[in-house]
């Protein structure tokens, strides 16, 4: 009984994160359009449904969360709890991100991923500055 109650407990939970328009993706998307980057969001005809699409750019990007998606930096740690749970889910996602990277490739889509650390204080301006001119170096297709 204890054990269902925890996984109902859990499903509520992970139900409260949010997918989409997280803080990082707001910050990527505000920037993008002051520098008159034009967009679409969540586009879910592609696959991993893309957080920010570019079709001027040929470009999706992915703001990914550091746990989320196992950053290989300081942000993340494997949980020390409910293990069994939590590192067959965080490999799945892991797996399914390298599999939607190489699809959208296939499509003929760049693909870059920016991560929530990225966007941190001390070195957001000079992320985004490097993802304004990767997108000025990939250039628009027509």
């Amino acid at each position: 009984m204890a054990d269902k109650h925890s996984k109902e407990v859990r499903r509520r939970n992970m139900q409260q994160i949010k997918s989409k328009n997280t803080r990082p993706e707001e910050i990527v998307r505000k920037y993008l359009f002051s520098k008159g980057f034009r967009y679409r969001k969540n586009v879910s005809t592609l696959p991993g449904k893309p957080d920010i699409l570019l079709p001027k750019y040929r470009t999706a990007i992915f703001v990914n969360g550091c746990f989320w998606h196992h950053h290989d930096c300081p942000r993340f740690h494997w949980p020390s709890s409910n293990t069994d749970y939590w590192i067959p889910k965080i490999k799945r996602n892991e797996e399914r991100d390298i599999e939607n990277k190489r699809k959208l490739e296939d499509l003929g889509w760049n693909v870059l991923i920016i991560w929530e650390c990225e966007l941190k204080k001390a070195v957001r301006d000079k992320t985004l500055e490097q993802l304004s001119s990767k997108l000025k170096e990939l250039g628009p297709k027509s």
